[in-house]
């Protein structure tokens, strides 16, 4: 066994693979060999950090009806006899699986090896690889206090759900409260935008007072089929606005924002919380298992924003949350601070010291312990 190779097993969305790249450097930087298995989504991921090794296996996608069922099945047999041949050539000295179907063939063939194991759970809400994956391997770490869909017996240990460099860098940044001057709204919905958004926050801004409008300064994306309309919309109502399908300086807009209107994927959730930004989050309904929703009534619980699911996000119902909030400045200030409270910059360390102490034994035999990593 190689005491210096880690695997990371992740799919191909954002949602995991910022999480696996964080502690992929983090992991680099212990002086330790990673290599991520993963799909063609994922390729991008060793572009970005040149020092990790990239394999693709056979993953299937287990669907709805018998027949994708079946096929998906197959491919996850064969993959996991890929992942077990790829384990045996690279021998290393832990698995940490972070979710989604392409995960599951390496995380099987590991739990099977006997090797040291790890799951990262990044939502409220176990996903489904990971469901499968918790009750065989040796802890799972978990992004929030309390993790829905745990399966008794699991291993569950809190360490947050890791973010990128810049927005460590950026974490606990000071917040400065709206007051009659410019406010700075950010508008995200993931790396491609949200369609609802873009439809309903122009309208809503139109139906402001003509003072207020004037004083905002918006920052948006959208899906590049949508760019076209949501610029019309925001300068037929004299918005200022910057939009774009992805800004690749996020963490800074969010560190200067007075308002975030949001999605509630995992990755945008630990970016607020980690620079510590009050937001409105609106859910994406058709998210598996309704994971979003967890994410966003696990912030609205605490104090650190409000939700508002599609069926009640209606240009009139944000006019009037935005106006509500702009005019009370403490509670915009007091969500900030609950936001930064239950931020974990320092996930990405907390990770890899389980990840660490996990690989000096196996699974079973040299188990963290059971208690909050902070």
């Amino acid at each position: 066994m190689s005491a210096r190779t880690i695997v990371l097993a992740a799919g191909g969305t954002g949602g995991h693979m910022f999480p696996a790249e964080a502690l992929a450097r983090e992991l680099l930087g212990r002086g330790l060999d990673v290599a991520l298995v993963t799909d063609r989504r994922g390729q991008a991921f060793g572009d970005r950090l040149p020092g990790v090794a990239l394999h693709r296996i056979r993953a299937g996608r287990i669907g709805a009806g018998l027949v994708r069922t079946v096929a998906g099945l197959a491919e996850t047999a064969l993959g996991t006899i890929e992942a077990a041949r790829l384990l045996r050539a690279l021998a290393p000295a832990a698995a940490v699986g972070f979710g989604g179907y392409p995960s599951v063939p390496t995380m099987l063939a590991a739990t099977r090896s006997r090797m040291p194991t790890l799951l990262h759970e990044q939502n409220a809400i176990l996903g489904r690889a990971n469901r499968l994956l918790a009750p065989r391997v040796g802890a799972v770490a978990a992004s929030f206090a309390a993790t829905g869909g745990m399966p008794a017996g699991a291993h569950e240990i809190v360490t947050g759900n890791p973010v990128r460099p810049p927005v460590v860098a950026l974490a606990g940044a000071p917040y400065d409260a709206p007051d009659d001057g410019v406010v700075n709204v950010v508008v995200i919905g993931g790396s491609q935008g949200a369609r609802v958004l873009s439809q309903v926050v122009p309208a809503a801004l139109a139906l402001l007072a003509p003072a207020l409008r004037g004083r905002l300064r918006l920052a948006q994306q959208a899906r590049p089929e949508d760019l076209a309309e949501l610029r019309r919309a925001l300068e037929s109502c004299g918005i200022a606005a910057e939009t774009a399908p992805f800004f690749d300086d996020v963490p800074a807009r969010l560190a200067r924002a007075q308002l975030v209107i949001a999605r509630a994927g995992a990755s945008t959730v630990a970016e607020l919380t980690a620079i510590g930004r009050p937001a409105i989050l609106v859910p994406y309904r058709y998210a598996a298992d309704d994971h979003q929703s967890a994410n966003a009534l696990a912030l609205e619980e605490a104090g650190a924003a409000w939700v508002m699911n599609e069926a009640v996000f209606t240009p009139a119902a944000l006019a009037r949350h935005i106006e509500t909030l702009l005019a009370a400045p403490d509670m915009l200030t007091k969500a900030a601070q609950t936001a930064r409270r239950l931020g974990r910059p320092d996930a990405a360390q907390r990770l890899a010291d389980l990840v660490v102490a996990a690989a000096g034994g196996s699974n079973g035999a040299s188990r963290p312990p059971r208690e909050d990593a902070a």
